[in-house]
């Protein structure tokens, strides 16, 4: 895999495989990528399952949108530009751990299905499990734990910008029917199966 921008960059060939490493961990790596409106329920029901997870002796990290904003993307703001930027960074990194053998949750907005999409072929067809934190814009707006729907925040989701809700989601939650533990419940079935 070369660098697009640079032709002297070459991909480092490793002497461990990706099974060598599952093997050891006793699992295979996946990505678990949470998508929603912001208020949604994502990092809540990620939070639930890590737990869940790692309690079944998983080995599993959560990357929240807010946590990876305050460092790796923290020089992004909140242009569809920066946007694009922020979702193809997190998901080099979500690669890089589903290939060190490691369930990854990621918990981002990415509002835009082609984010997804390309965030999907990076990590591989195989090891992508998209989940929909399906939360009408009201529910978001009456949760909104942050205060942000209050903020007059430009190229917010769901007020001002766009959010393209997935066609094919392997899996779908009502937040409104189901508890975040309910809701992480159905997650932790559908991987461990």
């Amino acid at each position: 895999m070369n660098n697009k921008k640079n032709e002297n960059v070459v991909w480092q060939q490793n002497k461990v495989s990706y099974e060598e490493r599952c093997q050891i961990l006793g699992q295979r790596g996946k990505v678990i990528w949470f998508t929603g409106l912001s208020g949604s329920g994502k990092s809540t029901i990620a939070i639930e399952l890590e737990k869940m997870l790692n309690e079944e002796g998983k080995a599993v990290y959560l990357l929240d949108g807010d946590n990876i904003r305050c460092g790796i993307n923290s020089d992004l703001g909140f242009s569809d530009e920066d946007r694009n930027e922020n979702i193809r960074r997190i998901s080099e990194i979500a690669a890089l751990f589903q290939d060190a053998g490691i369930i990854t949750l990621v918990s981002f907005i990415s509002p835009f299905r082609q984010m997804r999409r390309k965030a999907r072929e990076r990590v591989g067809e195989g090891n992508f499990v998209e989940v929909y934190v399906n939360t009408d814009l009201e529910t978001c707006m009456e949760r909104d734990p942050k205060g942000l729907y209050k903020k007059d925040i430009k190229n917010f989701t769901g007020k001002d910008s766009g959010y393209e809700e997935p066609e094919n989601s392997e899996i779908v939650l009502d937040t409104k029917k189901y508890s975040p533990r309910e809701c992480a419940k159905q997650i932790f079935d559908y991987i461990m199966m």
